[in-house]
């Protein structure tokens, strides 16, 4: 039997995950990385400590596997790589050690520097990316770090600089020194055209940024290149699919046809629609990007609506507040009361994402009685993912004009039975599940498997998916529409915060 290896690289832990033909995972191992804040609104990784997490999961997966299948040793036929996207390490190519804690999605540090762009600059951005103008960015943040790091200046210098997202991070490391992205990956830094799917030089020279240090951009199904046998792998094994986390979340969900879409339920939320070939630009505050572009075919696109704060809210929860000590336990609180008791808690810890893109909000907890108890407020977190997420849909909706009866979801919280049918209920759709819930690891094994014909086609992955459960909605309009009016109401209490 052989197998394809899946690398997620998540904001919050790495894995690797084994998948067999059937698209069944045989073996995952997983490990947390350390969040580094080191002022209020500065998100950082130490990218090293990934490397070494990477390399232990790689180890720990192919161990358990081997197991499992009862054999000294399994074959790997190829390397699929799936990453947290926008975030952003500069590293030395003589070295190979990372020059300064990764800078990650959620950092703000770049605010001013954007707010300070020409407002002709701003348009061609916004333009030629599809995205908005916002610190979650990748090209500021790369901005930043050859502005205010002493070694990064100097790599730059002497020409040994190299910078890319997580992606081009661990690909140079499992291979000898391939420096590359995918178009997925590139779309998201404000530096690729979406037309030409290429660096673009006037949008390089807004942010200072010469073209030499940059990767080289491919698709998102090919044969890179070969891991080394000094890797963590121990063989010589094509690495040939990459894509950002939220498309190969669409690829796991067999989204490859026009008008399909899901929901992934992570540290922050991310919903996106195949919109096909066209490119179809937003009117209602979501993002153009590509979708995913499968070798030589034509690369399709998509309306990504991202929420900055879902998940990692109840990690506040637990870390900050100490009102839950692990994640599961928010349900079984939030169970304890009927409703959230008036209570709205907008989690915009580091401003809102779509539809607002507001840099200068903050989070709120709003109505606030003397009755109010802990349950109330994690029931009041469950509500507010669901909410962002309905506000997403209804741009979506709006933009492209395809009404919505139901929502592929997938990711962690998705275990959460109550907050499903909450977002069931905020929406009045049916939500639906699919059996492999890992579908950000499953779409970037797809991607390799595609690229070597261990799949043959899209139609013989889409036939592997499976439903696993259904909610539908419980709730009657009237009800539906005020609580969403009172959403509204107490995210507007969240904006003109930061001055």
């Amino acid at each position: 039997m052989s197998y394809i290896a899946s690398l997620d690289q998540g904001t919050s832990s790495t894995r690797c995950m084994i998948f067999d033909k059937s698209g069944a995972v045989i073996a995952i191992a997983q490990k947390e990385h350390q969040q580094f804040t080191p002022h209020p609104g500065w998100v950082e990784h130490d990218a090293g400590e990934i490397w070494q997490n990477t390399q232990s999961v790689i180890k720990e997966a192919i161990a358990a596997a081997e197991k499992k299948a009862s054999l000294d040793s399994i074959e790997i036929s190829a390397i699929g790589i799936t990453n947290q996207r926008e975030t952003i390490v500069a590293w030395d190519a003589q070295t190979g050690k990372a020059l300064h804690h990764a800078i990650v999605w959620q950092d703000t540090r770049t605010a001013d520097f954007l707010d300070g762009l020409s407002q002709s600059d701003k348009e061609l951005l916004t333009s030629r990316t599809g995205l908005a103008i916002a610190p979650y960015f990748s090209a500021s943040k790369i901005n930043w770090l050859l502005n205010n790091v002493d070694s990064v200046k100097r790599a730059l210098a002497a020409g040994t600089l190299r910078i890319g997202t997580i992606d081009s991070w661990l690909t140079w490391n499992l291979s000898d020194g391939l420096h590359i992205t995918d178009v997925t990956n590139a779309s998201r830094t404000m530096l690729m055209n979406l037309q030409t799917l290429a660096w673009d030089s006037e949008l390089l020279a807004i942010f200072d940024i010469p073209l030499a240090i940059l990767p080289e951009i491919k698709s998102s199904s090919e044969v890179y290149g070969e891991s080394i046998k000094s890797g963590p792998f121990a063989a010589q094994i094509p690495i040939a699919g990459i894509l950002g986390d939220q498309h190969a979340a669409m690829v796991g969900q067999a989204c490859f046809e026009k008008g399909s879409s899901k929901t992934t339920y992570g540290t922050g939320n991310f919903a996106l629609l195949n919109t096909g070939t066209e490119i179809v630009r937003s009117k209602h505050g979501l993002l153009t990007t590509v979708c995913f572009k499968f070798g030589d075919q034509p690369a399709q696109y998509a309306l990504e609506g991202s929420v900055a704060v879902t998940g990692s809210a109840i990690q506040w929860l637990r870390d900050q507040l100490g009102i839950i000590s692990s994640a599961s336990e928010v349900e079984a609180l939030a169970l304890q009361v009927k409703d959230s008791g008036g209570v709205y808690f907008v989690p915009a810890f580091s401003g809102l994402f779509a539809p607002y893109w507001r840099s200068d909000a903050r989070g709120v907890i709003v109505g606030l009685t003397r009755a109010t108890t802990k349950a109330h407020l994690a029931r009041a977190a469950l509500d507010a993912i669901c909410y962002q997420t309905m506000e997403i849909m209804e741009a979506m909706v709006a933009d492209s004009g395809i009404a919505m009866t139901e929502m592929k979801v997938d990711g962690g919280i998705t275990a959460n039975q109550l907050c499903m049918q909450l977002q069931a209920d905020v929406m009045g759709i049916d939500i639906v599940k699919p059996l492999i819930t890992e579908t950000t690891a499953l779409g970037a094994a797809y991607a390799a498997g595609l690229a070597i014909g261990f799949w043959k086609s899209t139609d013989e992955v889409k036939a592997q998916w499976r439903q696993d459960r259904r909610w539908q909605a419980e709730s009657d309009e009237k009800t539906r529409t005020i609580g969403a009016a009172q959403w509204k109401r107490a995210v507007e209490r969240t904006f003109n915060w930061v001055e």
